[in-house]
């Protein structure tokens, strides 16, 4: 059996686990589609989640790339049309939430998984909300000011997914640790992509501490023209690194916390995000030439050994209900 027919069995044996009605499983197929296409290192960290909890993760996946592809399009359509198709958007969400479901299929597999794990609705509103600010806002002037923008950008996804993944601790503690853990993946990414985010006329990293080490986004824009940090930025950027593995450290005994099944999955995401951070080190803060990423290999063998500690984990429990 070829890859491709083994990935048809694996998206029905998990719509079949998730009990997802024969009408909606084409939504789901359609967000499966997309978190597997660009979603890579999250793509196979999903996969190491029990079938059942996979299709809603897929599916708050899907929506979240659609506005993705909407805020950074390229092409010729203005802010102000890109708003326009955010607001056509934010009311078709809206009227999916309201009546459980959609002809979009994206909004259909959200709208679905929504009201399956007693999500908040209103953490949509939040993530859209960031994105609008993606549409006007070009630099951070303090941490404070990014801050307001990555609870909506990555906080509030930590928090749709928890009610998917699933708890055993303190509730709020969960809550605190998912959105650090989301954070910590929307500040490494931002590290990752200085360069990209400069051509998209974006600088995600706090002005006042650029300042600190006399950085400042005309220096950025001159690294990315030359190809490669200075002094002063590579100072910069490790500054930053380090405020970023501190929220990996809040982060981390959340855990703990998720369903035992689920753990394997956010470890490994991250373990490999964490990995990103490294590499940005490794190779002198080269991201103005360059996308720093996770090599393949890396990231297979992490997901392989995860996926050991599952089996592992899935038989013990069968020998021990056996014995029972």
């Amino acid at each position: 059996m070829d890859a491709g027919a083994w990935s048809v069995v694996g998206a029905r044996r998990e719509l079949d686990a998730a009990g997802i009605a024969p009408a909606l499983r084409p939504a789901y197929l359609r967000s499966r589609a997309l978190n597997a296409e660009h979603g890579r290192t999250y793509f196979l960290a999903t996969r190491l989640l029990p079938p059942h909890r996979r299709p809603a993760v897929h599916a708050l996946y899907g929506f979240a790339r659609w506005v993705d592809d909407i805020v950074d399009d390229l092409g010729p359509d203005s802010p102000a049309l890109r708003a326009e198709r955010l607001d056509e958007l934010e009311h078709l969400l809206r009227l999916a939430l309201k009546e459980g479901g959609s002809e979009h299929p994206v909004l259909a597999a959200l709208a679905d998984t929504v009201e399956r794990h007693a999500i908040d609705p209103g953490l949509f509103g939040d993530f859209l909300a960031s994105m609008r600010m993606d549409l006007a806002v070009t630099d951070y002037p303090t941490r404070a000011d990014l801050e307001r923008y990555v609870h909506g950008s990555a906080a509030v996804i930590g928090l749709q997914l928890l009610p998917v993944l699933g708890t055993v601790g303190a509730p709020a503690r969960a809550r605190a640790a998912a959105s650090a853990l989301g954070v910590a993946f929307q500040l490494t990414n931002f590290l990752r992509d200085v360069g990209e985010d400069l051509d998209r006329g974006r600088v995600y990293l706090p002005a006042d501490e650029l300042a600190v080490f006399g950085v400042d986004r005309q220096r950025l824009a001159w690294c990315r023209r030359r190809g490669r940090a200075d002094g002063p930025v590579r100072r910069a950027l490790a500054d930053q690194v380090a405020r970023t593995r501190a929220h990996y450290r809040t982060a981390e005994p959340g855990i703990a916390l998720l369903a035992p099944d689920s753990r394997p999955c956010v470890r490994t995401a991250a373990v490999l995000y964490g990995e990103i951070l490294d590499h940005v080190v490794g190779s002198g803060y080269d991201v103005f030439a360059r996308r720093v990423a996770v090599p393949v290999s890396r990231r297979l063998a992490v997901a392989a050994r995860a996926a050991g500690v599952v089996l592992l984990s899935r038989a013990l429990r069968s020998g021990s209900g056996s014995r029972g």
